[in-house]
């Protein structure tokens, strides 16, 4: 018997909402570790179709690629989850667990209206985890976020419906050649989940003001179901290898002169996912395998990232780079842990970014495409110079602030060795990951001249790190981003829309109190033509006019009631003789009975 992971998660959301509070915890681990069971087992092929009237629709559809994202997906909900075991909100944990059967329900569907429905819950879900941050920035974030989200929501519903009433078919699946409003509609909606400039700004803006365990889930899924989208509907599209370039340069750039610690691995967030986007249009088998199989690590290491990130600013409360430094000795372990996370982003080999990273790299150049390479690698040495080198250096390594450190809870340090293990793992056995791409790859990554080169890129990194290190350590600062326009323009557009609709809104209240004044005015002294009594002391003097002079008689409004009377009666009856003679028209009726042929 098979079950949907997200039915699973669904269920679990529930019972840690309603359940009682002692059972939370136990709860959020049973459920993850089911939904994770139950992904684990779905056979490829299994299928669920259903009809509502005439809407054919596919609640799950399980092939290699959504086998393999399903996998990832549920394992970092259970990753998350023992994160997350020291949280009692079960609110909170709610809302992550929705969040993930949202991205889960995407994944398996194999129809557009299913994955729409899907999609829009993973939007609205993910909004509470924003607002679980619990403070006036992270509220303010969540309102910027649900903005965009509900744009992309929209352009995906407009797209969907052109798709659909221009004859197109029901199964969620590439659309071929680019052309017409549903591809690029649909494919807008899309760029804006995977966070492609200008349309990005909503991921930094948000995840590092969520929750600390609530950012670990949104590093996940937004984006990378995004890229499941992109690799299942879009392949081969041009336009996304030079989309895909320009984020990986863009997020390193602004990472490398981020200060915030999770707003520096969010920027970094959008420079992985620009591989991928790249990855898509390359197109070819080896480019859309590292694409998933990028996808698949980078889950992994950026959890494990953004989970060492919170847990420096659980121990210390700080979370920029000019307040931290000089705690390593206070954290060694997490110090551990988070360094397997850098190596692995950086391409380390043994770690498990070396063995996805490079497929995609080798794709562009195996497709003729050298100045792709050149850029991607470039983007690759500069992933090593913030997160590997810049981050960790000031953060644990720096000048002391003379911090006081506290414990960092065990739970969070268990999921990070988690974490680890998987991207070690992944690093030495490569073969695993590579046998359950949807496109089968002969790909050797631990060749000499690729560890060699890999390594030489790393320490020329390196060098330059040390050698810049005065112009490297950051400012207090935040960085003006694309958000600018909807963070201080949009505000106050609407502001002054809001001031202008109130100011007509008091005029017009105010020429209807004059005009009432003066109708009745009118009517008090209507030989005055309406002008105002005029007051004289403790005595009001009028115009002149005398109601009992000038209004008419009862005998004249008596005389015009009766000649209605008479006028409607005299009607009536003229109509009446009218049907009765025949002499006016009657409708002809017409009936309807059940009949049946007999021979």
């Amino acid at each position: 018997m098979t079950v949907h992971p997200s039915l699973i998660l669904f269920a679990t959301a529930a019972a840690v909402a309603l359940g009682p509070r002692t059972l939370r915890q136990a709860l959020l681990i049973l459920g993850a570790a089911g939904a994770l069971l139950a992904a684990a087992t779905l056979p490829q092929g299994e299928h669920w179709s259903y009809a509502i009237g005439d809407l054919p629709l596919e609640l799950l559809r399980v092939d290699a690629l959504s086998h393999l994202f399903g996998l990832i997906f549920t394992l970092i909900v259970a990753i998350g989850a023992l994160y997350a075991w020291h949280v009692a909100r079960g609110g909170e944990h709610a809302a992550t667990l929705i969040y993930a059967g949202g991205a889960l329900g995407v994944v398996y569907a194999g129809d557009w209206v299913s994955a729409f429905v899907w999609w829009e819950v993973m939007a609205w879900a993910s909004v509470f985890v924003v607002w679980a941050g619990g403070t006036p920035r992270s509220e303010a974030a969540g309102f910027r976020y649900l903005f965009m989200h509900l744009v992309g929501g929209g352009l995906f519903l407009l797209g969907l419906a052109a798709h659909l009433t221009g004859g197109g078919a029901m199964t969620f699946g590439p659309f071929g050649e680019p052309g017409g409003w549903a591809y690029w509609l649909i494919l807008l909606a899309v760029a804006i989940n995977a966070a492609i400039p200008p349309l990005h700004a909503w991921l930094v803006d948000a995840y590092p003001e969520a929750s600390i365990t609530g950012t670990v889930f949104l590093s996940a899924f937004t984006t990378k179901t995004a890229v499941y989208v992109l690799i299942r509907v879009f392949p081969g599209s041009d336009l996304l290898v030079w989309v895909g370039i320009v984020m990986a340069l863009y997020g390193v750039v602004y990472a490398v002169l981020e200060n915030n610690i999770r707003r520096l691995l969010g920027y970094h967030i959008i420079s992985q996912v620009g591989y991928m986007v790249a990855a898509v249009g390359i197109g070819t088998p080896l480019a859309l395998g590292g694409a998933a199989a990028h996808a698949f690590c980078h889950i992994l290491y950026k959890a494990l990232l953004l989970m060492g990130a919170g847990a420096v600013i659980t121990a210390t409360g700080r979370r920029k780079l000019t307040d931290l430094g000089g705690i390593a000795r206070q954290m060694p372990v997490v110090v551990v842990l988070y360094m397997v996370g850098a190596f692995s982003i950086s391409g380390v080999p043994l770690f498990n970014g070396f063995i996805s990273k490079s497929m995609i790299i080798t794709a562009a150049g195996d497709d003729g495409r050298g100045l792709a390479e050149l850029l991607l690698t470039l983007a690759s040495i500069g992933t090593f110079l913030h997160t590997g080198l810049k981050l960790p250096y000031f953060t644990f390594f720096g000048p002391s602030r003379g911090l006081a450190v506290k414990a960092v809870p065990r739970n969070m340090v268990a999921a990070m060795g988690v974490a680890a293990a998987c991207c070690v793992g992944l690093g030495l056995a490569p073969g695993w990951l590579y046998a359950r791409l949807a496109t089968p790859v002969d790909y050797h990554p631990y060749t000499l001249d690729h560890v060699a080169g890999s390594l030489q890129l790393l320490g020329g990194t390196a060098l330059a790190f040390w050698w810049l290190l005065g112009k490297l350590k950051g400012e207090a600062t935040e960085s003006i981003d694309t958000d600018w326009l909807y963070r201080t323009r949009v505000p106050r557009a609407m502001h002054s829309a809001a001031a202008m609709a109130a100011a007509t809104g008091e005029a017009a209240q105010a020429a209807a109190r004059s005009a009432t004044k003066l109708a009745a005015a009118f009517a008090r002294d209507p030989l005055a033509g309406g002008r105002w009594i005029v007051a004289s002391g403790s005595k009001a003097t009028a115009s002149g006019y005398d109601e009992d002079r000038y209004r008419l008689p009862i005998g004249v409004t008596v005389f015009w009631v009766v000649l209605a009377l008479w006028l409607v009666s005299a009607a009536g009856l003229a109509l009446g003789r009218g049907l009765a003679t025949g002499s006016l028209p009657h409708p002809a009726p017409t009936y309807s009975w059940p009949c049946e042929t007999r021979r």
